[in-house]
Formats: structure tokens, sequence, C-alpha cells
């Protein structure tokens, strides 16, 4: 009893903070997740307030990496993450401006342009922090995890245009990558899923694709829907919320790793460009930290790159060129 009563708890309590217990301190962050010697290191500029008319009287704060490798003239691939406090920080479960220096410089990604966007506040309300992600106390949870188009319009009318007035960033949707945790998750693929013609690729860890606004139907939407051209990697963990009640009944639309198991066998079905992984881990971001380098090298493995046995240029570490010197650095907030 005592059991079921902590995991109805944890339901009713969790957001994508978590509730890291014994079976995620295995998941350890490696090597690509620190920063080394000799490695270019991209800026990061931010925050950056964003208001928006597709929901008024709100605004966000976002952050943007600029690899140290970005050469204005050459379109750059992007990559929007959600919730972005939680990827920007160098202390923080994802340290993504250390992941992208790494991998950039191996040519294990290609050069990309990274958005970290939190979720939207009214003027009375706090932004988004580590400490409280903003489910009780933002926008959050409306933005996130309905199943309508509304927040991809915010992403593509209202944001898209801003970095492309300061950035060179590909029109090509298969270019464009999308990533979040828990509701972030969901969100990430409710943008890809309205608007493949702008991103197509996606990571979702401890993805909440449950009955909080109705994201449980997306297995039989997956299924009667023609399929789209996105490739999509899941993450989530065996001891992630499972629909517990506090009364001791069970809700499998409220199980989030039974969920995110229904949108396997959906993707698969369907023949979707899909991988995934299931772990040991609760509604935490321990093991998608610990693996996100490996699941952008999946995503990005075929991105476009010459392979001449007899030219060795795209066979070297990828360092910054003259034309991309003379960025002014912005540490990344440490969170």
């Amino acid at each position: 009893m005592r059991m079921v009563i902590a995991c109805a708890l944890a339901i009713l309590l969790a957001d994508a903070r978590g509730f890291a217990g014994p079976s995620d301190d295995v998941y350890r962050l490696g090597p690509d997740s620190e920063p080394h010697n000799g490695v270019p290191q991209g800026v990061v500029v931010g925050p950056i307030a964003l208001p928006s008319n597709v929901y008024p009287n709100t605004t966000r704060d976002y952050w943007v990496y600029v690899p140290a490798q970005y050469d204005s003239a050459k379109p750059a691939c992007l990559m929007v993450f959600f919730d972005g406090h939680a990827y920007v920080g160098l202390k923080g479960e994802y340290r993504i401006p250390y992941v992208f220096d790494n991998l950039i410089y191996r040519r294990e990604m290609p050069v990309t342009i990274g958005v970290f966007i939190n979720p939207g506040h009214g003027p009375d309300q706090k932004e988004a922090t580590d400490a409280d992600w903003g489910d009780r106390t933002t926008n959050r949870r409306v933005e996130y995890n309905a199943l309508d188009d509304k927040y991809a319009k915010l992403i593509i009318d209202e944001l898209l245009p801003v970095l492309n007035k300061q950035y060179n960033i590909s029109n090509d949707p298969d270019c464009r990558a999308i990533s979040g945790a828990s509701s972030g998750a969901i969100c990430a693929f409710t943008v890809a899923w309205h608007r493949p013609d702008q991103f197509r690729k996606v990571i979702s860890t401890i993805g909440s694709f449950t009955d909080i606004m109705g994201g449980h139907v997306y297995p039989d939407l997956i299924r009667k829907a023609e399929p789209k051209p996105i490739r999509v990697f899941l993450q989530d963990g065996v001891n992630d919320n499972r629909g517990v009640r506090r009364d001791g009944t069970y809700d499998p639309n409220r199980d989030w790793h039974a969920q995110n198991i229904k949108m396997v066998e959906a993707l698969t079905e369907k023949k979707y460009d899909m991988n995934y992984t299931w772990g040991i881990g609760t509604h935490s971001s321990k093991q998608g930290g610990a693996i996100m380098p490996e699941m952008l090298r999946w995503l990005w493995r075929d991105h476009p790159r010459k392979d001449d046995p007899k030219d060795p240029s795209n066979r070297t570490l990828l360092v910054p060129t003259d034309s991309t010197k003379g960025a002014t650095p912005t540490p990344a907030p440490e969170q």
C-alpha cells in the first residue's frame, strides 16, 4: 500500500524535473558533455525575450548557441530545444553547448545553431527555471501539451523570422531538428507532426504522450495518417510515471512508459525512420542527458558530406576559418 501511495503521489506531483531515484543515478554524463582543451567553443547569446501574438500577453526567454565554425556565408542547420533553460545550462543534465562543441569539431553532426526556448508566461508570472519548469506557474502546460498547431505557429511564424534576420539558417527541413523532455517532448513531436515542411528531426526524452491534454491518442493518429517524413528518437525509463492513481486503480492513458511503447509500435508499423531506448530510470533527465550525444549522432547520421578518398578536407577536425572568427562570446548561464 505504501508503494502504491508513493507512486500515486509521484504521478500527481511530477513535472519534467522528475523525482530521480537510485535507478537514475546509474546514468552519468560522458566526455562528450564536457569541455576539452583545443575544442573551439561556440557563443551563447541571451537570454532574449520573445513576445507572442499566438499566445497574447505572454513572453518567454530564449538563448542562441552559435558554433565557432559558423560562417554567415553558408546556411547552418538548426536545432530548437524546449524548456531551454534545462539544455543551455553548463551544469545541468544536458549541457548542449559542450555537446555541440565536441560533435561539430569531430564532424559527427553538422554546423548547427542551437536555440533554447522557455515556455511563455504572463506579466505576473516568473520565467521558468531549473527549480520550477513552470507547469503550475507559466503557460507551459497549455503550450506544450495541446495537439493543435498553435505552438508550431509560435516557432515558425514568430521565432524563426527573428532568427533569420540575424543568422543564415537553412530552409531545408531535413536540416532542422527539435527536441524536448516530458511535455516538451510531445510538443517537439507535435511541431514536426503539423509542420514537417519545417522540421523533420525529433528527439523525445521521457515524452508525455499521455492524457494531459489528449496526447494519449497519438499512436492512433499515427496509424490513421499517411506516414510523414519525420525521423524520431524516443527515450524513456521503465520506472517513469506508471499510471497508478491514489486509490490504487490503474489508468493506462496516464502511464508514461506504456504510452511511449505504443508510440514506438505505431511508428514502426508505419515504417517511420525511428529509434528508441528504454532505460531503468524514472521521470528524470538523467538518461536522456547521458545519451544525448549518441542520439544526436543518430539523428544527423546521414547529413551530406563529401567522401572522396583523394580529398582529405572532410576527414579533418573542423576548426574555425578566418571567415568564422570575430564573435564576442556571451557565457551560457551556469544552471
